[in-house]
């Protein structure tokens, strides 16, 4: 008899840090309070956390006349959390960022939704 019920459901949250190449921070120190932090916010556990780091080799503030760095952190969480948890979510992550990057720089925190009708995931197994 074939199993028809739904796969189970891979965890997010999924969660994107772009920053300028030159800016100098704890990248590893600051996922391993970010996680905790998020599960605890959004009721869901450390290990479904996950955190890719990207870089950025160029990047324009306004009309160039400055070169701060930045950081921009994207939280993607399935859809249908609450407006009030989310903005509590991104308040808080914020304060984290702001401890962890002192250097003079543009900080931003945006907390996203996945469509839940759309997003699909799977862990692959490797060879």
């Amino acid at each position: 008899m074939d199993d028809l019920s739904p796969a189970p459901e891979v965890s997010v949250p999924q969660i994107l840090v772009d920053h300028s190449a030159e800016l100098h921070f704890d990248r590893q120190a600051f996922a391993k309070e970010l996680h905790p932090l998020v599960a605890e916010v959004i009721s869901s556990d450390i290990a479904d956390c996950k955190t890719v780091f990207r870089p950025a080799a160029d990047h324009l503030v306004g009309d160039g006349s400055t070169q701060r760095p930045l950081v921009l952190v994207e939280i993607k969480l399935l859809s249908g959390r609450s407006t009030e948890l989310r903005a509590e979510l991104t308040s808080r992550v914020l304060t984290l960022l702001e401890s962890h990057v002192t250097a003079p720089v543009s900080l931003a925190v945006e907390v996203t939704e996945l469509d839940r009708a759309t997003y699909r995931a799977v862990h692959a197994a490797g060879e």
